[in-house]
């Protein structure tokens, strides 16, 4: 009971701090998602690196704030940036590259290369999550956050059927995550379309229904496969949790590894279908 309650006191406070960051304004957003940033960076190269190569771990981590700050500026103010601008970034990121002819160390070289596995992972999809909530310079957070609604949604769904249906049933990826089942899935999958239909509903998601169960299926899938990609490097590093700042819940990658696959999927869909 105890570990429920802090488990629901920290959900809470988690979901109000990202409700804030999509509804205050535009600073807000930036600095939550730095914070963001940076904390499952620290998770992942912890994770995967050990103690090794902590000031190159150092420079890759400014590579993806710079990355962020860029295309905040850019499509934040579009009148005095351009996506020139973003080249900057390419800068500490040599020096990253340039820095490991210069490590002592040599034997474990080959972790060298979750530095660039984190920026990819990690810093690209934070940073293009800027295209989402800003539009002609303005800031609007409603689209990211119908999205997120979506996620969650999935989550719960996910996280019920599975628990009342899919104990004893057919699992869906056994090798990765014992736990999640093919029942959890399809739960997951109806109530993210019922949410985006209701957002649909409410003009929160503003487009046609068949657009709102596009993105709802599309989302879906992907959130599960960044779940279970997050999952496999978790079960290959011999570790339970990203981390331990949210009690109750792990770390900022286990509460963002679905996002990270279906919030980008997620705006690819609406770019190609014409609708962003």
């Amino acid at each position: 009971m105890s570990n429920a309650w802090t488990r629901t006191i920290s959900g809470t406070c988690f979901v109000l701090l990202v409700l804030a960051s999509l509804l205050i304004n535009r600073w807000v957003f930036a600095a939550f998602e730095i914070f963001v940033l940076v904390t499952m960076m620290l998770e992942f190269y912890k994770m995967t690196m050990g103690e090794h190569y902590r000031y190159s771990r150092l420079f890759a981590i400014l590579t993806g704030i710079t990355l962020f700050a860029l295309l905040f500026m850019v499509k934040g103010w579009p009148q005095y940036f351009t996506y020139r601008v973003t080249f900057i970034a390419l800068l500490p990121l040599l020096t990253v590259m340039g820095g490991s002819l210069y490590t002592r160390d040599k034997s474990e070289f080959l972790r060298f290369a979750n530095l660039y596995t984190g920026l990819l992972y990690l810093a690209v999809p934070v940073a293009l999550s800027n295209l989402i909530v800003f539009r002609g310079g303005v800031f609007d957070g409603k689209l990211m956050l119908a999205f997120f609604i979506i996620i969650w949604s999935s989550d719960v769904g996910a996280y019920t059927f599975g628990m009342l249906l899919g104990k004893n049933g057919k699992k869906l990826f056994p090798s990765i995550s014992p736990k999640k089942s093919w029942a959890g899935f399809w739960g997951g999958l109806l109530t993210a379309i019922g949410a985006a239909l209701i957002m649909g509903g409410t003009n929160l998601l503003p487009y046609p229904w068949f657009h709102c169960v596009a993105l709802a299926i599309l989302m879906n899938i992907a959130g599960v496969y960044g779940d279970l990609f997050e999952s496999q490097w978790k079960r290959v590093c011999e570790i339970k949790d990203s981390g331990s700042i949210i009690p109750g819940h792990g770390g900022m990658m286990d509460r963002f590894d679905s996002s990270l696959f279906a919030i980008p999927v997620g705006a690819v869909y609406m770019i190609l279908a014409g609708i962003y």
